[in-house]
């Protein structure tokens, strides 16, 4: 029975973003920094659907993210 979570890229981003929102992490560290957040069991899934979206561990996390939208305070 397999058990992993499947990743696909809206739910990476999703996650970037939470984990920026909470401080964790910032958008100028490479992707690879994610990892530190995402299963182990379920990294490898990450790492195949960031590839076949044409991403690098080493890119930033703001590259994965793209255009964000700003609320002005």
């Amino acid at each position: 029975m397999d058990t992993a979570v499947k990743y696909d890229l809206e739910v990476i981003k999703e996650e970037a973003r939470q984990l920026i929102d909470k401080g964790l992490v910032s958008r100028n560290q490479p992707i690879y920094a994610l990892c530190q957040y995402i299963p182990g069991r379920d990294w490898v899934c990450v790492e195949l659907e960031l590839e076949e979206n044409d991403f690098l561990l080493r890119d930033k996390i703001i590259d994965l993210l793209g255009r964000e939208d700003w609320i002005e305070d």
